[in-house]
């Protein structure tokens, strides 16, 4: 794997050994262009600056947003107890880890095909068919568990699993590395992962409370409302970086805010 271009023209100052690597990976027309906006972005910027300035703000609330609801699909639950939850469905030790193979296996799968596609056709388009698709799945086990006809269900989680894997399972690595800006980049990466995890181990720890309190269906209702809210989310907030540099996504991000203080400064007088 080679050296990011970025890291070599910004904290080594090897413009030459980046314009190389380069032209290895970018049409050769393009190179010149690119490496200029990393000088660019990087002058009179390589002070410290802290993650909890205002300016970023609005990328703070989209990976926290996302985080809660990576989890609150019930993924990590679903995966470590995933025995547990096919012997509720009646299916009996054997089956159950028959089952939870299955799981693994589908989640291999469709995380590659994820990858083959999360370029081609963007981050949102990902998100848009993976939030119906675990609506649509959730809405099916919970209905399941509430009729006791398990007769389906094992299917209603391998594809469940397919379109989390496609979706939020693939992309959520891929924005939270795109979304903030360079000068902030790694605090915001870390930020992004902190929440993920501790909300996963939140998840698990309360799963099986929930589960013996209010039973499997009405706690899979609970994850398929908030796949709803997920809809909503990337629906009405998320930004599609798909095809788009680190300075780009900055510049978009600049100007965004400042239309909104020239709006607010407008508004004022």
């Amino acid at each position: 794997v080679p050296k990011s271009p970025r890291w070599l023209i910004v904290k080594q100052g090897k413009v030459d050994e980046a314009r190389d690597i380069l032209l290895s990976i970018r049409d050769h027309r393009l190179v010149e262009a690119e490496i200029n906006s990393i000088l660019n972005s990087s002058v009179g910027k390589e002070e410290r600056q802290s993650l909890w300035n205002t300016k970023y703000k609005t990328q703070i609330f989209l990976v926290v947003c996302f985080a809660f609801f990576n989890q609150l699909s019930g993924i990590n639950a679903i995966i470590y107890y995933a025995p547990r939850i096919f012997e509720m469905a009646e299916m009996g030790k054997s089956g159950s880890l028959i089952s939870t193979i299955g799981i693994g296996v589908v989640n291999f799968c469709f995380t590659l095909l994820a990858l083959a596609f999360i370029d081609r056709f963007g981050r949102r388009f990902l998100m848009l068919v993976g939030s119906f698709g675990l609506i649509i799945t959730l809405g099916l086990i919970s209905w399941s568990f509430h009729i006791r006809d398990f007769g389906s269900i094992s299917i209603y989680f391998f594809i469940y699993i397919a379109f989390f894997a496609f979706s939020q399972g693939a992309v959520i690595w891929v924005f939270i590395s795109e979304i903030f800006p360079n000068q902030v980049r790694a605090a915001g990466q870390a930020l992004g992962s902190f929440t993920h995890w501790i909300l996963a181990a939140a998840v698990a720890l309360i799963f099986p409370y929930i589960t013996r309190q209010i039973g499997p269906s009405n706690t899979f209702l609970i994850f398929t409302s908030m796949m709803i809210l997920q809809l909503l989310f990337v629906w009405k907030a998320m930004p599609e970086t798909k095809g788009k540099s680190l300075e780009e996504i900055e510049a978009g991000d600049e100007a965004v805010a400042g239309l909104s203080a020239q709006h607010s400064l407008n508004l004022n007088n």
